[in-house]
């Protein structure tokens, strides 16, 4: 779980989906530590396309301590589950039964981006670019550390 460390703090957020029609996303993302830091929680408040999305999604270990899993509650009423795997260069994925996410965060901290595929026919292919700034009033990666 420490490994999401370069994730918290408050985020601006913009991104697009890449076919026609464009699809605009803008707003806001907050990751935090619940105390006792065994939870992850990552607050969304976007429009896309104007329209106002918030989700909630949490982040924890199963119950076997082997794998991370983010579950997401959005406004619309749907909810969902990814698997969350953070690599050796600190890429962290997602993956769920129909979308997956690889989200950089930048060597500075400064900012992070993220490309989403979705399966179409049994294949992954290209949905949407997320890019995301830091706010300058956000904690530091470092300073969010014990």
């Amino acid at each position: 779980m420490e490994r999401l460390d370069p994730l918290i703090g408050s985020w601006t957020s913009e991104g697009e989906t890449v076919d026609d029609p464009i699809v605009r996303i803008k707003g806001s993302d907050v990751y935090e530590w619940l105390p006792g830091r065994h939870f992850l929680v990552h607050h969304v408040d976007v429009t896309v396309d104007g329209e106002p999305y918030q989700a909630l999604e949490v982040f924890g270990e199963d119950a076997d301590g082997d794998t991370c899993v983010a579950r997401a509650y959005n406004s619309d009423g749907t909810t969902g589950t990814m698997t969350v795997r953070v690599d050796d260069e600190g890429v962290v994925t997602l993956t769920g039964p129909d979308t997956r996410s690889r989200l950089v965060v930048a060597d500075d901290g400064a900012s992070m981006a993220a490309r989403w595929d979705r399966l179409d026919d049994g294949a992954w292919r290209h949905w949407m670019d997320m890019r995301f700034t830091r706010d300058s009033s956000s904690r530091s990666p470092a300073a969010a550390r014990p």
